[in-house]
């Protein structure tokens, strides 16, 4: 599966410090993306989301599950910056893998994952926020949650506790599909539909540019990370050559099927078999046939004639 990616971070207009982190890297046969936005006191943001990117790419092992793996490397995660800030500081994370034809997510937070395909955008991500709950119970609607004062307040993140709940999905990619991953700083400004034309109309490097210019061009109030990745193409499956071989082994409709032509032992039995059946032909009409005598003896058909007789001459008139 070929898979292409640009990332791109900005500190945002009102911020001093830029305390989101992305990372990636080629595992394997797949590719990793890793999106975290820390928070914290001065520094404390920066410092978690840092080190949960590079313990989920140090970690991870896709392994025969991916989703799995990415369970496990979140839960390292988690437990280091925990360790390290016990409590007082932490970060969100989502992560997609690319592996075999399908795109594997994990999440904790509000940072998010979209899909793309054909101009058409869905959340592939669930937020954990207090506002995303009241979106998801249908509380409230998307765009009024863009304008909520709540909308920054988290249920659950990396580090804050010493256990954490992650969210695990699992998605079948398309030639063409584009995953856009994001922190609340550009999603929480622009709407779907904006990110869907965006990623949609643009190379992957203008994309993500594009994208953090407009979260900046309307005030960026927070960091800006986006990733933007393509598919290129997937790997052939072996559903698709049993499916092929199928295909070419069936008859065209409306012509006759191609004969193969009869190994040596086949054609000894047809043969053996032709033997028979003309042996037993002729010993059909041998016995079947009526008898007929020879020529010479059968019985001559006499044909019955009316004997001539002989005609006396009458005697001559006596004059």
């Amino acid at each position: 599966m070929r898979v292409r990616y640009s990332a791109r971070t900005d500190t945002g207009k009102r911020r001093e410090i830029n305390q989101d982190a992305y990372g990636s890297a080629e595992i394997g046969q797949g590719t990793l993306l890793v999106v975290c936005d820390g928070m914290g006191g001065h520094l404390a943001g920066e410092v978690a989301s840092k080190l949960a990117v590079d313990t989920i790419l140090s970690t991870f092992k896709p392994g025969d599950d991916p989703a799995a793996g990415l369970s496990h490397a979140f839960s390292a995660a988690n437990q280091r910056v925990y360790d390290e800030g016990r409590g007082s500081m932490g970060t969100t994370a989502v992560a997609v893998f690319f592996w075999h034809n399908t795109l594997y997510i994990a999440n904790v937070g509000d940072s998010r994952a979209y899909l793309v395909r054909e101009g058409q955008i869905r959340q592939l991500t669930h937020d954990h926020s207090l506002i995303g709950d009241q979106v998801a119970a249908g509380l409230i609607t998307a765009e009024e949650a863009r304008n909520s004062t709540i909308r920054n307040i988290i249920t659950r993140a990396i580090g804050h506790l010493a256990h954490v709940e992650v969210d695990l999905f699992r998605e079948p990619l398309l030639p063409g599909d584009t995953i856009v991953l994001s922190t609340d700083g550009m999603h929480g400004l622009l709407s779907d539909e904006e990110i869907a034309a965006i990623a949609s109309m643009h190379p992957l490097d203008v994309a993500a540019h594009r994208l953090v210019e407009e979260a900046n061009a309307r005030g960026g109030p927070d960091n800006i990370t986006v990733v933007i990745a393509q598919v290129d193409g997937l790997e052939p499956t072996v559903s698709e050559s049993a499916t092929s071989t199928i295909k070419d082994a069936s008859p065209t409709t409306g012509q006759p099927p191609t004969l193969k032509p009869l190994s040596r032992v086949g054609l000894a039995l047809a043969t053996l078999v032709l033997v028979l059946l003309i042996s037993v032909g002729v010993f059909g009409l041998v016995t079947n046939r009526p008898t007929t005598p020879p020529l010479l003896s059968s019985p001559t058909i006499a044909t019955t004639e009316t004997p001539t007789q002989a005609m006396t001459p009458s005697p001559a008139a006596t004059p």
